[in-house]
């Protein structure tokens, strides 16, 4: 009762090293590279980042340092559900902290994190783009507006 090598290979992995090898040598595309990491696993383990930092011959430091400093880069595996609260201007305005506030408190979690159970993670933006619907939450691209903190508990239970 063997496997075959085949099947112990991982996919993820054979993709990885063919992007590095794409880009090895070449120089400014740490970013790119991230990026590319980041859509492959969802987000940039401490092992991507090391072997990142192996093959392009970057500073362990300088690769993690890139990866902590632009947003876009998440350092843990994200939720089924993405629950994204906007706090730009209008939403702001109109009672996004508070909403904020009640998902922080039925989850559990605050920005950037995700619950034990990896059902939910909750991200604050900047803007969603709906702001006639102050204020605003998408969960996995669906839109909720007009939201208010009471009604939270409800949104929440849609995606469970």
């Amino acid at each position: 009762m063997g496997c075959s090598c085949q099947e112990l290979i991982d996919p993820k992995e054979v993709r990885l090293d063919e992007i590095l090898s794409a880009y090895q040598g070449k120089r400014g595309v740490l970013i790119p590279v991230l990026q590319e990491a980041q859509e492959i696993y969802g987000y940039l383990s401490q092992e991507v980042l090391q072997k990142v930092s192996r093959k392009l011959r970057i500073p362990p430091a300088e690769v993690y340092g890139v990866a902590t400093f632009y947003s876009q880069f998440r350092l843990n595996p994200m939720g089924r559900h993405i629950i994204q609260i906007c706090l730009g201007t209008a939403c702001h305005v109109r009672g996004g902290a508070k909403v904020l506030k009640a998902f922080e408190e039925k989850l559990g979690i605050k920005d950037g994190q995700t619950t034990s159970d990896g059902r939910f993670s909750l991200e604050i933006v900047a803007c969603i783009g709906a702001c006639g619907l102050a204020p605003v939450v998408s969960i996995n691209g669906d839109v909720h507006g007009r939201l208010t903190s009471d009604i939270v508990g409800e949104i929440i239970e849609k995606y469970i």
